[in-house]
């Protein structure tokens, strides 16, 4: 039987904190888990106010802080699961998530929850494949 790839707890300060019992991300072997991101400035730990493509970017900051502090970045996302509370919010969204996303896209799903944690409007996880080192 194979040996089970190595898993590596991913943190950095450039990215919320874990607001729970999880990690911000989690390598295992060449992939890269990483948490849903709110929009929530590390610096402060607090939701920003302002427009969905606001707090769009902020998440996608976020994602690639992680990304960055596990070696890769976000053209090494595959795919991303966007959580959102009112889909009336998906042009915005997708407008700014574009803004990061410009070439071979990511896969993606995107669908409408009931809350979120936080009261937020917007949570965003990513599935990235590592650089070889």
């Amino acid at each position: 039987m194979p040996d089970k790839p190595s898993r590596q707890a991913i943190s950095t300060e450039f990215a919320p904190a874990a607001i729970g019992p999880y990690s911000q991300g989690l390598a295992c072997g060449d992939l890269l888990f990483i948490s849903g991101q709110l929009p929530i400035d590390p610096a402060s730990g607090e939701l920003i106010e302002g427009t969905i493509e606001e707090k769009t970017r902020l998440v996608l900051n976020n994602l690639r802080a992680i990304a960055e502090a596990a070696g890769g970045g976000l053209a090494d996302v595959v795919k991303t699961t966007v959580y959102l509370k009112d889909m009336n919010d998906f042009g915005a969204m997708n407008s700014a998530y574009a803004e990061y996303f410009t070439e071979t896209p990511p896969a993606r799903a995107a669908v409408r929850v009931a809350a979120l944690p936080k009261g937020a409007d917007i949570e965003i996880e990513a599935v990235a494949v590592l650089p070889e080192k």
